[in-house]
């Protein structure tokens, strides 16, 4: 029993060592060095206080100055003019048209630009595919940079040609969407087009070529006559037969009356004004969309129609571009190397005359179609001698 309790009795002796070692570890002081390491930032934070509140109130600076210092970014958004003037640098932008048209309806509403503008003249190609032409419209383009834009709608299937880095046609696609011939969707395309040439403050003019298309005029004939002109060319008439009037559809009223329809051709120029009014338009848009389909194709009627009745004060109710329709049938004349001839030339250049700014002249086109691709070696043997470039 004594045994027994003398091992009971020594248990006891060992908790009770234990528990008083646990006591006196719990109950040590703080180191010294500790201590005073911490009463030193303290006493650095007071002072950095104190500086600062003194600075501020001798140099005259405002406390949130240093807050900018402390917590300015690495790399600062520019926010001079230049950033708010300067085209974009791709063209491929993932806004969709909603977006985009929005966007490019934005007017300045001063009328003088507080910097120097050089306006520019944007041609904008509609193609189903490649440019056969390009050679020839780089031979039009070359020497004059600073005078115009270029924009390119293909086919999504051809989305993406391949142009040489040195071609001015390099990087100048759009994003696109499916065209049908006849259809809204080549409207879509005309105004998504305007749209993304709206995005450069500097372009002035627009005109609509499309890959059958050629200049018959060099560059500086094209630019002055198009910059010096009181009005844009547009065709706009009203033609009261089947392919006429016969098209209308009275569910377009009240917004187009019969007596506002017009036909006229698809490739055109506008002013600046006009194509923001293309690209703005919500009114006319779902008329069109829903009661001219073939047999009456909206590209003829639309915008003639719409500009007719918003501004005809500023249409010269004809293209600049000539086609042949002597042939008959849904689609223009096309010319291959054979037709290419100083004769062929002089039909085009010398035909009947037109009223310009008032006054009656015999230059009243800039550019011609439809060209085969076969043609183009012909065309760039002769353009000094046939079309002046």
């Amino acid at each position: 029993m004594q045994t027994r309790g003398g091992s009971f009795g020594s248990l006891e002796e060992g908790k009770e060592a234990i528990n008083v070692r646990t006591l006196n570890q719990s109950t040590r002081p703080v180191p010294v060095r500790l201590l005073q390491f911490i009463l030193l930032l303290l006493g650095l934070g007071i002072a950095f206080s104190f500086l600062s509140l003194y600075l501020s109130r001798s140099l005259s600076i405002p406390g949130t100055v240093f807050q900018s210092m402390l917590l300015q970014p690495c790399v600062q958004e520019s926010t001079t003019l230049a950033t708010w003037i300067k085209p974009p640098s791709n063209l491929l932008h993932e806004m969709n048209d909603t977006e985009l048209f929005w966007r490019a309806s934005h007017v300045p509403v001063i009328r003088h630009y507080p910097f120097e503008r050089i306006p520019k003249i944007a041609f904008m190609f509609l193609t189903r595919g490649p440019l056969p032409m390009s050679p020839l419209w780089e031979k039009f383009f070359r020497g004059n940079e600073k005078l115009y834009s270029i924009y390119v709608h293909s086919s999504p299937s051809y989305y993406r040609p391949d142009f040489a880095l040195s071609s001015v046609f390099y990087g100048r696609q759009v994003p696109n969407q499916v065209v049908e011939w006849g259809k809204m969707s080549m409207c879509d395309a005309e105004r998504r087009l305007l749209a993304n040439a709206l995005l450069d403050i500097s372009n002035e003019w627009f005109v609509l070529v499309s890959e059958a298309c050629i200049p018959v005029q060099n560059f500086d004939t094209v630019y002055q006559y198009v910059s010096r002109s009181w009005l844009s060319f547009m065709g706009s008439y009203d033609d009261p037969g089947p392919y006429g009037r016969g098209r209308y559809d009275e569910n377009m009223t009240p917004e187009v009356n019969l007596t506002d329809w017009r036909k006229g051709s698809q490739w055109f120029e506008v002013n600046r004004k006009l194509a923001v009014n293309i690209v703005k338009d919500t009114v006319y848009y779902p008329k069109f969309e829903q009661f001219c389909r073939p047999a009456c194709y909206v590209d003829e009627h639309y915008f003639p129609t719409m500009l007719t009745i918003q501004t005809p004060h500023l249409l010269a109710n004809r293209s600049l571009t000539w086609v042949d329709w002597s042939r008959g049938g849904a689609h223009p004349a096309t010319f291959g190397k054979r037709d290419i001839t100083d004769n062929f030339f002089k039909r085009i250049l010398d035909g009947e005359p037109c009223t310009y700014n008032n006054d009656s002249t015999k230059l009243c086109y800039l550019f011609a179609r439809k060209f085969a691709p076969g043609a183009l070696d012909q065309l760039l043997e002769h353009s000094f001698d046939f079309l002046g470039f």
